[in-house]
């Protein structure tokens, strides 16, 4: 009778080795059961990299599930980390439970499609290249452009919408909500210079001409002189008398 490792976290690269070339060969489920618990660790962290609170029990099976999935596809005889075959078969199948249960957040059905042709290619590919494919190697097994393929695979981590009254920071002392957004000074600008067109349509023409040369164009009085043909002590007072005014309205506002 075969004897079985006892794996802890230090156990070395040569021991999970030699389980899985014996479990490949033998089908024991105390392998299987040996070689599970090693790796669990790794299943539960990529869930939790997917999970929120209410997912994380259901997530943490998915991913198992898939963890079991790898190591029965698993051939040692390639020569690759278990690790590189195992990650992408994992994450493929949490991207498969949450295609299955559905989106709650709009994607294009496109990009949902090609979402899971992704998840497939990749999960194949890994395997017969011996690591994670590429953008570009993906693309070009679907026949896509590498920019199709990084958007499919940045939406597969899309499927639920972030809520702004969850908690966060160190001690979760604020919402998310509340580190949101700014005062933004443009919207008080646009409010001032809205008002200043309306206060500035019922200044007489002239008034409201010299007030626009000046504040607008920022000429001078003796160049408002020239160009309207008065004099520079009459642009001073039409200045004078439409400022005044304009405050006068302003304040009656």
């Amino acid at each position: 009778m075969a004897t079985h490792v006892v794996f802890s976290d230090a156990a070395s690269a040569s021991d999970v080795s030699q389980l899985f070339a014996r479990y490949h060969r033998e089908r024991d489920p105390k392998d299987l059961e040996a070689l599970v618990m090693r790796f669990l660790p790794l299943a539960r962290h990529l869930a939790r990299r997917y999970a929120t609170t209410a997912e994380r029990d259901d997530l943490e099976q998915v991913a198992s599930l898939g963890l079991v999935k790898a190591i029965e596809r698993f051939d040692p005889g390639r020569g690759i980390a278990f690790t590189s075959y195992a990650v992408p078969t994992i994450v493929g199948e949490l991207k498969r439970y949450f295609r299955d249960h559905g989106w709650s957040v709009r994607v294009p059905r496109s990009v949902q499609e090609l979402s899971a042709r992704v998840e497939i290619a990749v999960e194949g590919m890994t395997g017969e290249l011996g690591h994670a494919p590429t953008a570009v190697e993906i693309a070009a097994r679907l026949q896509a452009t590498v920019e199709q393929v990084v958007e499919a695979r940045s939406m597969g981590s899309a499927h639920r919408a972030e809520s702004l009254d969850r908690s966060v920071g160190k001690e979760e002392a604020a919402s998310l909500i509340e580190l949101l957004g700014s005062e933004d000074p443009g919207y008080e600008r646009a409010e001032y210079a809205a008002d200043l067109r309306h206060l500035l349509d019922v200044l007489p023409a002239r008034e409201r001409a010299v007030l626009r040369l000046r504040f607008e164009e920022d000429l001078v009085q003796r160049e408002i002189g020239q160009r309207l043909g008065i004099s520079q002590m009459h642009v001073s007072r039409l200045l004078r008398q439409g400022i005044s005014r304009l405050q006068e309205d302003y304040g009656a506002t």
